[in-house]
């Protein structure tokens, strides 16, 4: 590939829009490919500005990829989406960005097109959200192909089976006509993938890319980009809060807190000696230590026998069962008081499923047993009083709670249904749950929105504790949250585990967190266990290729595949 930078696209030189300075510039300024200078945005609510980015400067280089982390509301979104000013009507920018020494800021709107998805192309975090459910993948990339090269007909289609190809779409001919619901999570981003490389930009701007998906697929998606990097020469702005994948990936890292960026400098020497405190906390944010060890006489909360979930595939007519989705096939666990079982696997594994069985909450086939009692059979008034002692935690802390209800009421929601315990008042028990999961009590009457999504996820938490459960299902509840906000959660799990003897069936895709907080590990694929064992044995010699992948793929390093520090190496890779 040449060496030579490539020149400023011609759209953005035909004209000279004010303050944009001067063309790109000799020696390493030359390749100089986004050049941001103190840059400043704030949102005009309620008749005053809020401030959002504080005066952020950074470039990235031509075949670079610099990556900006730091926590929740840190600014990187905002700072990303100001390139090329997809921000509201609400903000206020201010400063300057240079795309090859043209101004975007107060540039002309078709300038401003002709850059978007042309010249710099954005990936973003959920697919679901930034694909089009009502039209076919073909429909879909061939919109921008139209839009930007005038491709059509054969020509578009050739094109868009080069592209699917490209991201490892297999058969890419008989996907053109699917929707994004047939696709799983890890095509549907490789898809989004293909989009914004369908007119071969110069710039991707990747927004969490990966924080959605499973470790094996994070990491597949995470060799996509390096190999596009190095194949099509792309420039890439990635933003992630996740320092574990920041480091598998990026040239350049900028640290950002509050709007601004508290350090910045080349990956290696950010991770080996972090300057500014902030950083460091980043750095340190990873749950540490092992469960603690479990009474030998702890009572057995829940076991299964030979569970199954199978749902029946119809066709014809008459909707005749052909066969069957074997969702779970054949499970068997035990789990006692004050353990945890990590249940883990990819997407579509059964995890969920087999929680859901257990819970009595899906049809099942096999035995259950609660406190040694087959529970299969229990159903009405009986199964009502065992759903007391079986509680579940979601993964979204935004989409499980109600917006219209206030914190107080979603926190004792289940003592309406439950009742409350004998000459206790609901205020009070709701209070006394709010203190002991780190919540101020005072805000009971509060809603949803007005809290962070650690908070949101406390919330959820005591939403369950308050029935004082024997057996808490967390699904997934740390993979959308920081990773300080995720250390919390651990230790807050932790602390109620040991205070009360729960026993919680943990499912999780981050393996760092389920290594930190299990007992028992579990390992599903395809609705089968494949493995399972203590955390050790399953860690330290697993038996499976399949586990040795899902370990290899959570805690290896981008620069030929070692462990991180502090890791243990993957057996067998």
């Amino acid at each position: 590939m040449s060496s030579q930078p490539r020149a400023a696209p011609s759209h953005l030189l035909s004209e000279n829009i004010p303050g944009s300075g001067a063309a790109p510039r000799s020696g390493d300024d030359a390749n100089i490919v986004l050049d941001v200078r103190d840059l400043h945005v704030g949102f005009r609510s309620e008749g005053r500005l809020v401030p959002a980015v504080k005066g952020v400067s950074f470039t990235v280089g031509r075949g670079e990829t610099v990556a900006l982390v730091g926590e929740s509301g840190s600014g990187k979104s905002v700072t990303a989406l100001s390139t090329v000013q997809l921000l509201g009507s609400s903000a206020q920018i201010g400063g300057s960005v240079l795309y090859r020494g043209a101004q975007m800021i107060g540039a002309p709107e078709s300038k401003l097109r002709a850059v978007r998805g042309n010249d710099i192309s954005f990936i973003f975090q959920e697919p679901m959200t930034s694909l089009n459910p009502l039209h076919t993948l073909e429909k879909q990339i061939a919109e921008s192909l139209a839009l930007h090269q005038g491709l059509r007909g054969a020509a578009a289609r050739a094109r868009i089976i080069e592209l699917l190809t490209r991201v490892g779409i297999r058969d890419p001919e008989t996907r053109l006509a699917d929707y994004p619901h047939q696709l799983s999570g890890g095509q549907r981003q490789r898809v989004m993938i293909a989009m914004a490389l369908a007119n071969g930009p110069e710039l991707l701007v990747a927004d969490e890319p990966t924080t959605a998906l499973d470790v094996t697929i994070q990491a597949q998606i995470l060799d996509l980009l390096a190999g596009l990097k190095r194949d099509e020469g792309l420039s890439m702005l990635f933003i992630s809060h996740d320092l574990g994948i920041v480091r598998r990936i990026a040239d350049r890292v900028c640290v950002m807190q509050g709007g601004e960026i508290v350090e910045q400098g080349p990956a290696e020497r950010i991770f080996a000696a972090p300057e500014h405190p902030y950083t460091a906390k980043l750095l340190a944010a990873e749950p540490k230590g092992i469960a603690e060890p479990i009474d030998p006489a702890a009572p057995e909360i829940v076991a299964t026998d030979d569970l199954k979930v199978w749902f029946p595939i119809r066709r014809g007519f008459l909707r005749r069962t052909i066969g069957h989705v074997k969702a779970v096939n054949g499970a068997t666990l035990s789990v006692r008081a004050g353990e945890t079982l990590g249940i883990v696997g990819e997407s579509g594994s059964g995890k969920t499923t087999l929680a859901l069985a257990v819970m009595r909450l899906i049809e099942s086939r096999g035995r259950i047993l609660y406190l040694g009692r087959d529970i299969s059979g229990v159903e009405g008034r009986a199964l009502r009083r065992l759903r007391r002692d079986m509680q579940i935690v979601f993964q979204d802390p935004y989409g499980s709670l109600s917006p219209r209800m206030t914190v107080g009421q979603i926190i004792a929601e289940g003592l309406g249904v439950h009742g409350t315990e004998p000459g206790r008042d609901r205020r009070q028990m709701v209070a006394e749950i709010m203190e002991e999961v780190g919540l101020d009590p005072s805000s009971m009457d509060r809603y949803p929105h007005e809290f962070s999504g650690g908070q949101r996820q406390r919330i959820a938490i005591a939403r369950a504790m308050i029935l004082r459960p024997k057996m808490v299902v967390l699904d997934e509840p740390t993979s959308a949250l920081d990773m300080t906000v995720q250390v919390q959660i651990v230790e807050l799990l932790r602390g109620l585990q040991r205070r009360h003897g729960l026993a919680f069936l943990f499912i999780s895709h981050d393996l760092r967190v389920v290594r930190a907080m299990s007992h028992q590990i579990l390992v599903m694929r395809a609705g089968e266990v494949v493995e399972q064992g203590t955390t050790a044995q399953v860690f330290d010699a697993p038996r499976q290729d399949y586990t040795r992948e899902l370990i290899a793929a959570a805690f290896r390093d981008h620069r030929g595949g070692a462990p991180l520090p502090g890791r243990p190496a993957p057996v067998g890779a």
